[in-house]
């Protein structure tokens, strides 16, 4: 129980419903659905889809989406991989010879085919249970209306919007500017857009004149995308993967995700008795940043197109886990996880809805980058991802940009499920820190019995681009025995990942929600 004399925030307690997003007119608007008899899988696209209203900068239509869902009255879980793929034309031998080594964040190269709304049509027609219609109905509603721009989107906003190019500045920008904290943004062209999707389906969004204005400008900038990339845009259903972690598994969508990746960590610090240590202290960062190293350097190795993924078997094994373990000193930071773990390895908003008749679901969708790609289509003003970034340029690696591919993506929903029935849908914001906030979640809750809420709020460290980031929640004593055990300091500018979670106690018939105060959201039930 956390101390009452501190700031903090309790945990959320409902019986019926709850949703967890990360700003509290998004949940609301899930809430009414579910009080409506709307289930979660209505109540998260209308949460989510709105989200690309209230944080643009995070979200939106040009972007991708996965999904993780518990139907009602089962415990399967089924997964749904939303995201889009690279132009058919897209040719990484073309780009080697303009001399690129990687793909430019800001770059139409950089942009693969928006796979969100396919993936949000599908949901509802297999799922859902009101229709498309009452799903997309608070976005546009909120599009035309306007919504307050909240705290932290208003510190993000000012930080990425140097990322917007052309007309992307004139959607996004309030007379050239970032919107301040209560200031309102309207989107009307993109309510347009989902009035559109409302009466022809997917094809109101891949077809006709909202797809012809995404191709012509995408063209006009340089990118090799056509009408035909985008009609040919699916979601896929695909198989969850899982490990288990002291009695509970760790339910993760698999490639193109990166998924595999926070299993694999768990797996590696599943060898380190991490509940005798302190939560907070030294020993535990470094332990967690040592094995962040070890499992994002079998990702950029393995992970890719589910079709060009060869080493997931791999990845998974508790042998491999167990030898990357081995190479972790619990006092000293390793210099090169690449070098040293060469021979074992031969051979970006969240949200969460559970309904009162038991479905659940864990759904991440993002455009990328902050604003993503920087660029906009003319008439529509639909913001571009930039996940093809997210591909390789190194000829023969599985991945490779290449025509009609799914690069690395960095977006997982997780769900932990303890006896076959799921506990808790979760997920962490973040980019690259994900599958490092997922085990930093798991472990709060397993090896040192948080409530959910304290699982989101304690402070985080992650090891990235040859620094340990460290939010200034640790302590100064912790972060200098971080320095003297080799780690590269460094305080990030923004805090580290937002979290959502639904704690499902199945015992008494009571949801438990959670919701990160380093976002503007909140978790509401009834």
């Amino acid at each position: 129980m956390r101390d009452f004399h501190l700031p903090g925030r309790s945990i959320t307690l409902a019986l019926n419903g709850m949703c967890a997003t990360s700003n509290p007119l998004a949940a609301q608007e899930a809430v009414a659905i579910l009080r409506e008899g709307g289930n979660a899988v209505d109540a998260a696209i209308a949460a989510a889809v709105l989200l690309g209203i209230c944080e643009p900068a995070s979200t939106g239509i040009g972007g991708d989406m996965f999904a993780l869902l518990k139907p009602a009255g089962e415990d399967k879980i089924v997964a749904l991989n939303g995201s889009g793929r690279a132009p058919a034309a897209l040719d990484s031998e073309k780009l080697r010879a303009e001399g690129l080594s990687e793909i430019p964040l800001g770059s139409p190269h950089a942009v693969t085919v928006p796979g969100a709304i396919d993936a949000f049509c599908r949901l509802s027609q297999d799922w859902g249970r009101l229709g498309l219609a009452r799903s997309l109905a608070p976005a546009i509603h909120h599009a035309e209306a306007g919504v307050p721009v909240a705290p932290r989107t208003a510190f993000d906003w000012r930080n990425v919007a140097g990322t917007l190019q052309g007309v992307a500045r004139d959607y996004y920008l309030l007379n050239g500017r970032a919107p301040g904290v209560g200031d309102l943004f309207a989107h009307r062209q993109q309510a347009e857009v989902l009035r559109r999707v409302v009466r022809e389906g997917r094809d109101g969004f891949y077809a006709g004149d909202v797809a012809q204005d995404m191709v012509a400008s995408l063209n006009a900038l340089g990118g090799c995308h056509t009408l035909e990339d985008f009609a040919a845009t699916r979601s896929d259903y695909t198989q969850p993967i899982s490990g288990a972690y002291k009695g509970v598994d760790l339910v993760e969508h698999p490639p193109n995700g990166q998924g595999a990746t926070a299993i694999l960590m768990a797996n590696i610090l599943s060898h380190f008795d991490l509940g005798a240590l302190e939560p907070f202290g030294a020993t535990r960062a470094h332990l967690e940043a040592e094995a962040t190293k070890l499992a994002y350097d079998a990702r950029d190795r393995f992970i890719a197109d589910p079709d060009h993924v060869t080493r997931l078997d791999h990845m998974l094994s508790p042998d491999t886990a167990a030898a990357l373990a081995a190479l972790i000193d619990p006092e000293r930071a390793m210099p090169s996880a690449h070098a040293a773990s060469a021979n074992v390895h031969k051979d970006t908003v969240y949200l969460t809805v559970v309904d009162k008749d038991g479905m659940a679901v864990s759904l991440i969708y993002s455009i990328y980058h902050g604003f993503g790609s920087g660029l906009a289509s003319e008439r529509f003003g639909i913001l571009f991802q930039n996940r093809g970034a997210g591909f390789t340029l190194e000829r023969g690696h599985p991945n490779e940009a290449g025509g009609g591919k799914r690069p690395l993506h960095t977006i997982i929903p997780a769900m932990l499920s303890k006896g076959g029935r799921v506990i808790m849908p979760y997920g962490v914001m973040g980019g690259a820190y994900q599958p490092t906030g997922h085990v930093r979640v798991l472990t709060n809750l397993l090896d040192y019995g948080l409530d959910p809420q304290e699982a989101l709020d304690g402070p985080r460290s992650f090891f990235d681009d040859g620094k340990l980031q460290v939010e200034r929640g640790y302590s100064d004593k912790v972060v200098a025995q971080l320095a003297d055990m080799g780690h590269d300091i460094a305080v990030p500018q923004t805090p580290l990942g937002g979290a959502q979670a639904i704690m499902i106690d199945h015992d008494r018939g009571v949801l438990i929600g959670a919701s990160d105060p380093r976002k503007d959201g909140a978790a509401i039930g009834y």
